[in-house]
């Protein structure tokens, strides 16, 4: 796997709980929209493991810089200590790995399934659509806590009206612990949820990403409503 060292340019706060981190883009660093990247600390904590982690790229390929987002658990030495990195610390990278990347036939719609951070690699794979002007059908069904919690949010209306072949399904589990106002879709995603957005959608290609439970289950959704598993492809973000 290639390697890389680069710096970051700086970091942001996305929605409750969740930061940004944008890295330079190293000369020759060519990725597919979905990929993910290594992340390794020049002078990593002294906790063991905490020296590398694996993330998605929210940035997408035509961009000039890289950047990943993360929801920062308390536990993790090593998001801590990449939070208190003053803009131009170095970093190492390593990659792009992982297949998690829109199938090439454009006859046949991408059906995104995403739970919290889950989200990552489906912003990469939009911005990419809508830069390139894809002709492929695009659906998005998101799921999070709050709209404070839900990371790209805003982004990805403004996504969803800019290119007509993509459409924003976006639904919150726990709005009796939220202050922000939403009218929009409430309750866990189930089959009914992705039945009635997905619709007379023919033979569509389904990804899911986020929380394991989540993924789990709506995989199983899926499987039992026939769809096969050539036609499913996932990632579990254990807290990521």
């Amino acid at each position: 796997m290639p390697r890389y060292e680069t710096s970051l340019e700086g970091s942001e706060e996305l929605a409750a709980g969740t930061m940004a981190f944008h890295f330079d883009r190293p000369a020759g660093f060519d990725f597919r929209a979905g990929q993910s990247v290594k992340v390794e600390l020049v002078d990593p904590p002294a906790e063991p493991n905490t020296a590398r982690r694996i993330f998605s790229l929210v940035s997408a390929p035509f961009e000039d810089r890289l950047t990943i987002a993360t929801r920062m658990r308390e536990g993790s030495a090593f998001k801590r200590s990449l939070k208190s990195l003053p803009p131009g610390s170095r970093i190492r990278l390593a990659g792009p790995q992982g297949v998690m990347t829109l199938h090439p036939d454009l006859t046949r719609a991408g059906v995104f399934i995403a739970g919290g951070i889950g989200i990552t690699p489906f912003i990469s794979m939009l911005r990419q659509a809508a830069h390139d002007r894809l002709a492929q059908r695009l659906l998005l069904l998101y799921s999070n806590r709050r709209p404070e919690d839900s990371a790209f949010l805003a982004e990805l209306r403004e996504l969803e009206r800019l290119n007509e072949r993509f459409s924003l399904h976006a639904t919150m589990t726990d709005m009796d612990k939220s202050t922000t106002p939403w009218d929009g879709e409430r309750g866990m995603l189930d089959e009914v949820k992705m039945r009635h957005f997905v619709g007379s959608v023919a033979a569509p290609v389904y990804y899911l990403a986020g929380p394991p439970l989540m993924v789990d289950a709506m995989l199983g959704v899926l499987r039992r409503t026939g769809v096969p598993d050539e036609d499913l492809r996932s990632e579990e973000f254990y807290g990521y």
